[in-house]
Order: structure tokens, then sequence, then C-alpha cells
């Protein structure tokens, strides 16, 4: 694996990402002086806290300083909450924000929740529940991190492929000759196969790779007649297997607008309490407005959500805070070789650490040696994809014996 040269300064900074013990660090902006030294107080044993009392104070700070999260008064002087949480996020500063306020308005909630703010707490509130969505929040943070080391140490890549010369009926071959092909996830306790993925496929010469197709409905505005008959191939293909066994759906960010996959008649919504929908992080979802009332959709169908490719593309914390997903699959790129990359093996414990603290399951995708194998297991990931189990195939099989 190239790697690029010895960076003595982002070194120190990996060091203090992954070794960081203490107390998440925590701006605290509220304008009473007397409220503000009470959750000072309170707040002081768990977290290294910096309280100031109006919102431009806080700007200041945040483009200097690095904190885990923020907690903010809406009604402050001057420079309000939500214009802080706006201003947060045109610095483009990942830090999760929790606002709160004594009067809550609709459109202060709505205005927060657009801005994604990670909660929004009314006054007077308990400092126990303060302090705990405080803590999800750091944790939140430490993850975001983390993958961001994922993709300073240079892993993972996406290509661009094809022309505009008859992109149109190529596009209509490959789908008239798409099929789907099925890779075992085996559970790393019991060693069975639990899961399969579904990986599209095409016979189609000049589209080789799943990469090439979706390049193709991008640029053509069919990104919908894709996934639909991706997804009813699937269901038709998955429907005959034993009901104890999981279905992985990938989608792109843009099929969680399709109002067909909310419709409770579609093929794949009747075997929905079978499939976890992967939503690959490279794609960003900040074109998808509702997320959250759409994944709440999704899982009153009875599917469960994942993110896909962790550690290989978008590293905000919007894939967490929005989706709030049951399963993680961290990407190959952090897998392959990991036996013989310290960096890499860090990486992973510190996701597979954190995810489990958020009580939110990992998949290793990418497994190819015993020694890649060894390493995960060893890490504690809970579910193993990759050649050494089985490559993708038009037939349903069994992942290998091969430990």
């Amino acid at each position: 694996m190239t790697r690029e040269p010895s960076n003595p300064t982002r070194e120190l900074q990996r060091e203090a990402i992954l070794n960081a013990k203490g107390r998440p660090r925590l701006l605290l902006v509220e304008d009473d002086p007397d409220l503000r030294t009470a959750l000072t107080r309170n707040l002081a044993e768990g977290f290294e806290v910096t309280a100031v009392g109006t919102g431009t104070s806080a700007v200041d700070l945040l483009v200097r300083v690095t904190f885990d999260v923020v907690l903010s008064d809406i009604g402050l002087p001057g420079i309000s909450g939500i214009d802080l949480l706006s201003l947060v996020r045109s610095y483009d500063l990942e830090v999760p924000v929790v606002l709160m306020t004594g009067q809550p308005t609709v459109d202060t909630a709505v205005a927060a929740m657009e801005f994604g703010a990670l909660a929004y707490v009314r006054k007077p509130f308990d400092f126990g529940d303060i302090t705990e969505k405080l803590s999800r929040a750091a944790t939140l943070a430490r993850l975001a991190r983390a993958k961001r080391e994922a993709i300073d140490a240079g892993l993972g890549g996406s290509p661009l492929a094809g022309d505009r010369a008859g992109l149109s009926a190529t596009f209509d071959r490959a789908l008239a000759e798409l099929w789907i092909a099925f890779q075992p996830i085996v559970d790393s306790q019991s060693r069975r196969t639990a899961a399969y993925e579904a990986l599209m496929r095409t016979n189609e010469p000049t589209m080789p790779n799943p990469g090439v197709l979706l390049t193709a409905a991008e640029r053509l505005g069919r990104l919908d007649d894709l996934g639909r008959k991706v997804r009813a191939q699937t269901a038709a293909a998955f429907s005959q297997m034993d009901r104890d066994v999981t279905l992985f759906v990938n989608l792109h960010s843009t099929d969680l607008l399709d109002p067909e996959l909310y419709d409770s008649r579609a093929p794949l919504s009747k075997i929905a309490p079978r499939v976890v929908l992967e939503i690959t992080e490279r794609a960003a979802l900040d074109g998808v407005k509702d997320l959250r009332p759409r994944t709440r959709a999704l899982r009153e169908l009875g599917f469960r959500i994942a993110v896909d490719d962790l550690g290989a593309g978008y590293a905000g914390l919007s894939s967490f805070i929005m989706l709030e997903p049951e399963l993680v699959k961290l990407d190959m790129s952090l897998i392959r070789g990991i036996d013989r990359s310290p960096v890499q093996h860090r990486i992973v414990q510190t996701l597979t650490a954190l995810c489990r603290e958020l009580s939110m399951q990992c998949v290793a995708e990418g497994v190819e040696t015993p020694g890649e194998l060894g390493r995960v297991l060893e890490l504690g990931c809970d579910y193993l994809q990759g050649y050494l189990f089985g490559r993708p195939a038009r037939e349903i099989a069994p992942a290998a014996k091969t430990w």
C-alpha cells in the first residue's frame, strides 16, 4: 500500500485522537450567569467545560479550539443559539450541538433540525438527562474523528467512467441484462452464515462494474429505474430463502426519495423484517429532506438501517445523527492488510469500540486472509464478509468453512 510521507504534526494529532482518554471538551454557551455556573459545576465531573455568555464569544472559540460538543441556549443576546448553530455548519465544523430553551417554538425546533442540532432540550431539564445527551454527542464526535483518520490514512477511492454517446441505449441493455449476486455474511460468534448482501451485476460488456452502471443512471436521471429493478429482482430471488437469514440491500441516497421504497405492496417491503438497507456514506445525505421521517417510515415497514463503507467517504456526523443505524459496515480499505498495519488496526479498534458504545453492530468487509480474520475477531467485529468466506455468486450458497 502506498503511503504519503510522514507528517509529524499529523502523527501527533492521530495519537491525540486515538489515545484520548481524558474528559470530552464541552463548550457551554449560556447568558444566565447562575445557570451557567450550575451547569459548569454539574458537568465538570464528566466534561472539560469552557463556559461563555455570548454567541460571539462561542464563535471566536470554535474557529480556534477543538471541542467535542457544544451546549448552547437559544435565547442569547446578539447571535442567537440558532444563528450560532448555522454559523457552526457554515464553517463546516462537525462538532455536535445540543440546544436548550425555556421558550420552545415550532419555528426554533424546525430550524434546529434543519441545521443539524443533535438534540433540542426544554428548560427546566434534568441534569442526568442532559448529561446523557451530551455524552452521546461526545461519542459521536470521537467517531467522526476516527472516520476522518481513515480518510487521512489515504484509504479508499471512487472511479468515474463512461461517456454520453449512446448512453441511454446502453443503459437500457444493461437493465435488461441485470442480475443479482449474493455474498455470504458470517456471524463471528456462531461462525455460521447469518446474512447475504445483494450486489447488482449486468451482462452488458460496456458496463463492467456497478460503479459504471450507477454513474450512467445518475447522468441519465434514471436512478429510480435502476433502484426499483434491483430491489424487485433481489426480493424475487431471496423470497425462497429460510426466514432466519437476513438480506443486505444497497441504497443510493436518491433511492430514499423514491415513493416506491415506502410502498408496503412493493416486492422488497413484503420481506422487510428480513432486510437491512445499506446506505453508503460515499453519497452525502444533504439532498434528502425529511430524512428522519423517511427512515422512521422504513423502520415501521420492518426494515433496519446500516451505514455502508464507513471509513471510505463522507466523514460528517450526518449519517449517524440522522440515520441512527442499527449496523455499521467497515469499508474493506480498512480491513485489507489490517494484520500488517498498526494504523488500520488502531482505527478499526477505535471504530468498533465507539460503535459498541452506541449499540451499533459492526460488519467487517473485505476479509480475505486468515491474518485479517484473526485481527477482526480480536477486535470484536460482530459480522464478517469477504472472499475468505465466499465470492458473490448468482446462486445463494452458504459461506465456506474456513475457520
